[in-house]
């Protein structure tokens, strides 16, 4: 006889849970119900049928958690002094990140100064908390994307890598910007490491996809103000940006607070933020099936490249995707990584995925002819 594996249903809302139990008939068994208030809703527990059902970070009165743990449910909640929610049921907003906390700095910097206090020798109740948290941003991040079985997903998402340390009227910050903007505009979900940079320039062009060149220039104008994420005004100009342009398309950025130095740009409408660096670049390159763009970078960059390559020539991810750089200079003169990259991947399924040129429109024209392509069991 086959075993059939139940099936597992995640609720993360009452009105959820609510038609769950009028067409299950009470029966939440492989239910895992995540950061929901049940304080209000007078539920008789009793009357339900539970088996490997859990509960993370929930809110009950304190008769119903000792009743359902009685009657065999999983509870789970965090300490109240986490200055992070590790139960949390989607992905972050810059407007989340940059409110002020309870002591006068933004949330974003509070939960940093909280990481980087056992950054290095990390108590293993704290670990755990970020491990949860990470694995909750992962799963809200498939839920974004809406991965199939075989691990592709409805957006298609291309990524942008670059240097962090770009300043904002630097060339390539600009050429990076307009190639964002042209991949949003045809279809293409953008992503990035949600930093400065690079990384910036890439979710500001994706964000004014819609708008006219005219309007992403003057954007860029008034970024180049403050042409560095050291400089005063920073984000007061970005925040100039957006207010004069406040309707822009949606883009995902992935930081992480390991390098929290950095402030996650404003141009994201959907942040994915990882404690764990190494998860957060391997997820990012992971997900960027249809393709990475890289700008000019230094050391950290470099390392993405080679990181997407082997992703590339094992098929880690059940696709190899396309590679293209954007800089000539830098990648066939300076470094000579684009000419190492072609001699790796010669005969490989991957090699004609491989592409370099400085101008936007044929990252587009490259991307729309090579699509993923599926590795061969």
């Amino acid at each position: 006889m086959k075993f059939e594996k139940p099936t597992e249903q995640k609720i993360t809302e009452l009105k959820v849970f609510h038609k769950l139990i009028k067409t299950e008939r009470f029966n939440i068994s492989h239910c895992t119900f995540q950061g929901i208030d049940f304080r209000n809703e007078n539920i008789d527990w009793p009357k339900f049928i539970i088996d490997d059902t859990t509960f993370l970070g929930c809110k009950f009165h304190m008769e119903e958690e000792l009743q359902l743990v009685k009657m065999g449910a999983y509870l789970y909640h965090a300490p109240d002094s986490l200055p992070y929610k590790p139960f949390r049921r989607d992905l972050y907003s810059w407007q989340e990140l940059m409110k002020s906390s309870n002591e006068n700095r933004s949330v974003d910097l509070e939960i940093y100064q909280h990481f980087s206090d056992t950054k290095f020798n990390t108590p293993i109740n704290e670990a755990l908390w970020q491990r949860i948290h990470d694995h909750a941003i992962d799963d809200a991040l498939r839920d974004l994307l809406d991965f199939d079985d075989e691990g592709m997903t409805q957006k298609k998402c291309v990524g942008f890598m670059g240097g962090h340390s770009v300043g904002r009227d630097h060339s390539f910050f600009k050429r990076s910007a307009h190639t964002s903007k042209l991949l949003a505009e045809s279809g293409y979900f953008i992503t990035s490491g949600g930093g400065p940079g690079i990384m910036e320039a890439a979710n500001l062009g994706a964000y004014m996809a819609g708008y006219s060149q005219e309007d992403l220039n003057k954007a860029l104008n008034i970024l180049a103000k403050a042409p560095k994420y050291t400089d005063d005004q920073y984000h007061e100009h970005a925040l100039e940006v957006l207010n004069l342009f406040p309707e822009g398309m949606e883009n995902l950025a992935i930081p992480t607070w390991f390098y929290g130095h950095e402030p996650s740009n404003l141009f994201a409408s959907h942040i994915a933020k990882y404690f764990s660096n190494s998860i957060r670049e391997d997820t990012l390159l992971a997900i960027s099936l249809y393709g990475i763009v890289f700008a000019p970078g230094s050391a950290g960059t470099t390392q993405e490249i080679f990181m997407d390559a082997t992703q590339n020539h094992y098929g880690t991810f059940n696709y190899y995707s396309p590679m293209v750089f954007l800089g000539r200079e830098r990648y066939e003169i300076k470094t000579m990584i684009y000419p190492l990259l072609k001699q790796l991947a010669w005969d490989r399924a991957y090699a004609p995925l491989l592409h370099i040129t400085d101008e936007p429109k044929e990252v587009l024209e490259f991307l729309q002819k090579h699509p993923p392509i599926k590795v061969k069991k």
